[in-house]
């Protein structure tokens, strides 16, 4: 079986990489078509525009992994299958568990290189096509958008109705303290602004306003420098800005956010969470493939490989419900952004009851 093996595995991932190509290119194509009036307008750099291309592709790739994984699995089984090849492995005494050895082999390169990209080559590649969109294409704003909350502490918590980026500057700025739905202290300024020779935040025409049980205390100034959790970083993030931190990065992130006690922590941990998950899919889809393409079928492997596209998709509809309903307060996140590989597995369990023996 070792000359079988080194065949099945040398095929498998020709075929994962020939179709991982196809599609991104595809893709990419119709996406250049789509923006090409907007580049012609807005003057973009072709030496930016394909770098965008390539970061784009590398997003791309982790995105279609499981869809690719599944077809490729599917064309190499099916086509053994049509050829008696897999009948013959069979009645040579070889059992089915033997035979699935070099796919899930190979399944583990693959899972292990989008591990590796997941946790520290996409974040850079996301962060480049993020940055590409708010430079080229969406034209980024010189202040943010209006009416700011951040919780800068455990019982702390920032406002500003305006931040301009340019200037480090922000306007209508209060800083509360409440415990228990009690407000302790309010500290108010008509502007904020960085200083970057001391890393602190200057506050101007400032009001200090503290509650005691006996009655309250109001102070007033016309400047007040004062440290605060925040930097002027903290105002310039994207919306996907867990998706652009590389693995290491992504920890300290978290224990920064559970120390300041913010509340958009959950997004970091779920991102966390995924990237973990991410590698396993590669491995429980090339089993299921396996199991569905080994029998000969009267449809073809074309039926087939439209059958693997079909639970791709159904996957990846799943894992995208799976997070958003993560993201959205679920008492288990980490069993939620599971569930994709805990249902497709366990469904995979009951097919094998079906394989040919």
């Amino acid at each position: 079986m070792k000359i079988l093996d080194k065949l099945i595995i040398k095929e498998f991932l020709k075929t994962y990489f020939f179709v991982v190509v196809m599609l991104i290119l595809i893709v990419l194509v119709l996406d250049f078509t789509e923006k090409n009036d907007t580049y012609i307008r807005n003057s973009v750099p072709a030496y930016e525009i394909l770098k965008y291309m390539g970061n784009y592709g590398l997003y791309l790739n982790n995105l279609l992994t499981p869809i690719t994984v599944f077809i490729a699995v599917i064309f190499i089984t099916s086509k053994m299958a049509g050829r008696t090849e897999i009948i013959a492995i069979l009645s040579s005494g070889v059992s089915f568990m033997r035979m699935l050895r070099p796919f899930m082999l190979a399944a583990a390169m693959i899972g292990a290189i989008s591990f590796l990209m997941n946790g520290w080559i996409l974040p850079g590649a996301t962060a480049g096509v993020t940055q590409f969109k708010i430079t080229y294409l969406d034209k980024g704003k010189a202040s943010t958008d209006p009416n700011i909350h951040i919780k800068v502490g455990p019982d702390t918590y920032a406002f500003l109705t305006r931040y301009y980026k340019i200037s480090n500057t922000g306007y209508s700025f209060t800083l509360e303290e409440i415990r228990d739905g009690q407000l302790l202290a309010k500290l108010s300024s008509d502007r904020i602004e960085w200083d970057t020779t001391k890393n602190v935040w200057r506050l101007v025409n400032w009001r200090l306003r503290k509650i005691h049980e006996k009655g309250e205390e109001y102070t007033v100034g016309v400047e007040l420098d004062t440290v605060l959790s925040i930097t002027p970083a903290d105002f310039d993030l994207p919306d996907n800005h867990h998706e652009t931190l590389k693995l290491p990065e992504l920890s300290r992130q978290i224990k920064i956010l559970e120390d300041r006690g913010a509340d958009n922590v959950n997004f970091y941990r779920i991102e966390r969470y995924v990237r973990f998950m991410s590698p396993f899919a590669a491995l429980i889809l090339t089993f299921i493939g396996v199991i569905m393409s080994a029998r000969k079928s009267r449809g073809g492997s074309g039926f087939q490989i439209a059958m693997g596209f079909l639970l791709a998709f159904v996957y990846i509809l799943l894992f995208i419900l799976s997070r958003t309903f993560a993201e959205g307060g679920s008492q288990y996140p980490i069993l939620s952004v599971w569930l994709p590989n805990i249902v497709f597995g366990v469904t995979g369990l009951i097919l094998y009851k079906t394989v040919p023996r």
